[in-house]
């Protein structure tokens, strides 16, 4: 089930982003609503505050102020109207809604045993837009192939956040679970064995943008997707139900996902992971990390950068040596 991104909002939001240029328009990548304060988005590597009329600009007093009566039917609306059935959500304070439209959420914290428990008088959102773009992995997967068995690298995707790590993923694993043929890049690569089966995890219902366990976004023919499920425990539920060839996990960072992933690559499963970091060298200074870094897990690393043609990409091979640079493409996605 996929949701157009802008029906998300309650009046007058709607109307006011559907009057916005539509050059900008199609480059949102996040709305924020802070509940008396500016409409703000997010387009690239710009920020706007919106007018009434959907006016980008740079002045906070000619921006349109949301007030409590439209926070509230924001809320009702992203939690159809059932507040109470997303408790758990609401404790680690972000939504996903189906499309993959992830939804942050800020507000008073009531705590039990020090820990968070709920997530009360809600006044600030973050809607970030989820977009499905076939292709931007064309670029990178024929990098990370073995060129003789066609099987595929442990990768560790790195970048800050909103460089397009999670858009990457969504289309290796469409790639991979597909066998596509690869051509154009590298004469040695001919492509991905057909067969493989591909295993995602999904914890924050990002990547395949699941509605009721069904994926919205197109993850490939072969793919199985464990939504909602801890990283960790659910790569370990992937390896011990689904048998994956590849198992695709996004933002790992704990000690427990380190060694899910350990336990991933000593069973021969192919493992394709992002983590936030703007190099190697920041990696390398978090324990979890650190771990699969000087054990030399990963045989290729692809650091992502926002640029104002688009997306560059590095590589870096299993002992952080310098391969190569390119530009994925003219489109930049988040």
């Amino acid at each position: 089930m996929m949701v157009n991104w802008k029906d998300l909002f309650p009046e007058p939001i709607r109307t006011i982003l559907g009057r916005m240029p539509p050059a900008l328009l199609d480059k949102v990548e996040e709305v924020r609503i802070r509940e008396g304060r500016p409409l703000e988005i997010n387009a690239g590597d710009t920020y706007h505050f919106l007018t009434p009329q959907g006016s980008p600009t740079s002045k906070p007093d000619e921006a349109y102020i949301p007030l409590k009566e439209v926070t509230h039917r924001l809320l009702d609306l992203i939690s159809n109207h059932s507040l109470y059935t997303l408790e758990e959500e609401l404790r680690k304070g972000f939504i996903t809604i189906p499309g993959g439209h992830r939804i942050g959420l800020a507000g008073r914290t009531v705590l039990s045993g020090g820990r968070v428990e709920y997530l009360r008088d809600i006044n600030g959102f973050n809607v970030r837009v989820a977009r499905e773009i076939h292709g931007v992995a064309d670029r990178i997967l024929p990098h990370l192939l073995d060129m003789k068995s066609g099987e595929v690298m442990h990768t560790l995707i790195l970048s800050p956040p909103q460089q397009g790590k999670t858009t990457l993923l969504r289309d290796l694993a469409r790639q991979i679970s597909s066998g596509t043929k690869l051509t154009g890049v590298n004469e040695l690569v001919q492509g991905i064995r057909p067969r493989l089966k591909v295993g995602i995890v999904d914890e924050r219902s990002e990547i395949a943008g699941s509605y009721k366990g069904v994926p919205g976004f197109d993850v490939g023919p072969r793919t199985d997707v464990m939504d909602g499920c801890p990283k960790a425990e659910g790569m370990m539920m992937m390896l011990r139900s689904m048998s994956p060839d590849v198992l695709i996990v996004d933002e790992i960072g704990r000690p427990e996902d380190a060694e899910a992933v350990m336990e991933a690559l000593h069973a021969g499963v192919s493992v394709i992971a992002t983590a936030h970091g703007r190099d190697l060298a920041e990696l390398s200074s978090r324990p979890a990390l650190r771990t699969l870094i000087v054990e030399q897990m990963f045989q290729r690393y692809v650091q992502l950068q926002r640029t104002s043609r688009g997306m560059t990409f590095r590589l870096a091979d299993g002992k952080m040596r310098g391969l190569q640079q390119a530009e994925v493409g003219g489109e930049a996605f988040g």
